[in-house]
């Protein structure tokens, strides 16, 4: 089955500069496991708010918006794409990532089940 872990951050309090080298090697070592294991797919950090446009729906009509968007609070800062046997396998691993940042970082990775197309795998 596939996790997508959604990496949630609170842009105004993470630390300056974001992840420093040493974080980065921890988290390297991290994804180098997981790699080998079969378990990531694919990994990314997104750029700040202040760098995106939302495209939004309400009643047929659309908006386009350039950040930074004022009334975000917690945004999306990155994300995982795993192969994982179970939920809690795939909350292991997202457990493990978030440890390694400690307590200078404040984290939510939300683990979700990727919905298959129909016919998938068939």
């Amino acid at each position: 089955m596939r996790y997508m872990m959604l990496l949630k951050i609170d842009e105004k309090s993470m630390p300056a500069g974001g992840p420093g080298p040493e974080l980065m090697e921890v988290i390297g070592k991290l994804i180098d496991e997981m790699t080998k294991a079969g378990v990531l797919l694919d990994t990314a950090g997104l750029t700040p708010t202040a760098q995106g446009t939302r495209v939004h729906l309400s009643g047929g009509k659309l908006s386009v918006t350039d950040g930074p968007f004022a009334e975000a609070k917690e945004v999306i800062g990155g994300y995982l794409l795993i192969q994982a046997a179970s939920k809690e396998e795939a909350v292991e691993w997202a457990s493990r990532f978030l440890r390694m940042h400690g307590s200078e970082w404040e984290l939510t990775a939300e683990v979700r089940q990727v919905e298959e197309p129909p016919g998938a795998g068939a």
